[in-house]
């Protein structure tokens, strides 16, 4: 009889893990082992960053760029991502990663609201973080779990999914809250911050500048277009003191590798060498820097060995890349691609720049999208030019002159200056006052899609939202040749939260890679 009891009582504490289990993975949210709930703030800022930027490269690399040309996997098998056609399982990453990450950020809120360790700015930074990651799961997904989400220690294990519209306007409510806060200016420790090292102010600066980016994203719902195009008019002409943006490339929002501990590059700790150089570069990618003679690709860099900024090899055609979307049987050989570390002891796969949350230049196209439809004064152009120069800056911030070690630094170029004009005017690239507004929009978008390089899936976002830039459509491609709107639930979803998930699926539509997200309808 004892020995039965102890028998049954063993199988049912596994069934309970099992099946808690089940639970957890849906979210991955009730406890990251690495971070206790009951940690100072400043001990959970620095993890939590890097577990999110880690996975927003990891599928930037092998997601996002597969489907915007930046790089083309030669391969003749079925689910091949530059094809519009991905396994389901491709979901699940982001999706607990994201989750999990949300859970530290809102243990952060939480620790320092505390009455003992009470701090106003970390308070911002985690709303601001929440914003960026909930931002980015329903920018991915469409409508997901958020005003229930991560709340498993209160026993919510299956949350509800929220329609994507009332999380925006939520994220909005997060923002301004951060907002307010970081006003007081509260000092952080340095330490703990990998991305601004302390500084306050400029964590205000991207908070503000990710409410650009996010208020443009829905400006095109017209239930919302009023209210958020005079936001965004409120914010950068009438209020511009009360929300104060980025004004230079050293305010952009990156988390700089350092090599050293857990601040080392995912394409090293998670990419092998042979891995990182496969895929060749696209030629749609490639064939515009190449025939702008752009300096991020033309101009040896001291230090590299003579390799240019971006780390790309040149073939035997010189930068040349291959045709995306190309029928099984039919690709062409590579030519470029990205040099690996084994390769060049500095390339983009160990690069300290590469963990990229936001940049300077991409506010500045958002700025000349809001200016070029009359939302907000100041010139579209000079907008724009502003972030074509800022986008080569932010590589090469001495242009035109880099500098090798030991000599006096060089003045970088402004957009006044004689060689950005002959830049510009060189690679046929002058801004065109005649040219329609959707060609303006190409314009922007197009030199948009640079600044997003190696930005999580903003470019993947962008497109869906505008169309731009026109991407060369291959003769293999599926899903009807549409640019897949969304990545399906994780398969797991559907037996751990079964109900909310037939919920989201009636309400917004089939789980499926072609049914648009809320931002998406028109």
């Amino acid at each position: 009889m004892k020995k039965n009891f102890y028998k049954i009582l063993s199988a049912l504490i596994v069934l309970s893990v099992v099946l808690q289990s089940c639970k957890d993975n849906f979210e991955t949210i009730n406890t990251d082992p690495i971070n206790t709930p009951n940690a100072l703030p400043q001990q959970l800022l620095a993890p939590a960053l890097v577990g999110t930027v880690t996975a927003n490269a990891l599928r930037n690399r092998n997601f996002n760029n597969e489907l915007m040309q930046v790089t083309v996997s030669l391969s003749d098998g079925d689910a091949s991502v530059f094809r519009y056609e991905f396994r389901n399982t491709i979901s699940n990453y982001l999706w607990d990663s994201w989750y999990l990450q949300l859970t530290n950020f809102k243990d952060l809120y939480t620790q320092a609201s505390n009455p003992i360790t009470l701090n106003r700015s970390y308070q911002g930074i985690s709303l601001i973080c929440q914003s960026w990651i909930y931002s980015m799961l329903t920018d991915t997904y469409g409508d997901v779990p958020y005003f229930q989400s991560n709340l498993a220690r209160d026993g919510i294990i299956e949350p509800a999914f929220d329609k994507q519209k009332d999380i925006y306007l939520d994220i909005f409510k997060k923002l301004e809250e951060a907002n307010t806060l970081l006003s007081s200016n509260t000092a952080i420790t340095a330490s703990s911050d990998p991305v601004f090292n302390g500084n306050v102010g400029r964590w205000r600066r991207f908070g503000n500048s990710l409410y650009l980016r996010l208020l443009l994203r829905v400006s095109g719902k017209s239930e919302v277009s009023s209210e958020v195009i005079a936001k965004i008019k409120e914010m950068v002409n009438e209020k511009a003191s009360s929300y104060p943006i980025m004004t230079s490339n050293d305010d952009s929002a990156v988390l700089r590798w350092t090599g050293v501990g857990p601040y080392t590059s995912p394409y090293v700790n998670n990419v092998r060498d042979q891995d990182f150089r496969g895929p060749a570069i696209g030629d749609f990618f490639i064939r515009h820097l190449r025939d702008w003679n752009d300096p991020r690709i033309n101009i040896p860099v001291y230090g590299k060995g003579g390799v240019n900024r971006l780390g790309i090899a040149q073939g035997s055609n010189g930068f040349a890349g291959v045709a995306s979307g190309y029928v099984p049987g039919t690709g062409e050989a590579k030519q470029s691609y990205f040099y690996s570390r084994d390769q060049q002891q500095t390339s983009l796969q160990n690069d300290p720049m590469t963990g990229i949350i936001m940049t300077y230049s991409e506010l500045q196209f958002i700025l000349s999208e809001a200016a070029l439809k009359g939302w907000i004064t100041g010139s579209a152009k000079t907008y724009w030019e502003t972030g074509v120069l800022n986008g080569i800056t932010f590589w090469l911030p001495m242009w035109p002159n880099p500098t090798a070690a030991g000599t006096p630094p060089a003045t970088p170029a402004t957009i006044a200056s004689p060689e950005f004009r002959e830049y510009l005017t060189s690679a046929d690239l002058d801004w065109d006052e005649s040219l329609s507004e959707e060609e303006k929009m190409e314009k922007i978008h197009l030199q948009k899609y640079y600044a997003m390089f190696l930005t999580d899936l903003q470019q993947w976002f962008e497109y869906r939202r505008t169309g731009h830039p026109v991407l060369p459509k291959g003769p293999g491609l599926r899903n009807g040749g549409v640019m897949p709107a969304r990545m399906v639930y994780p398969v797991y979803v559907q037996s751990a939260n079964p109900t909310n998930y037939q919920l989201a699926v009636a309400a917004q539509g089939s789980d499926a890679i072609s049914t648009p997200v809320w931002w998406q309808k028109q």
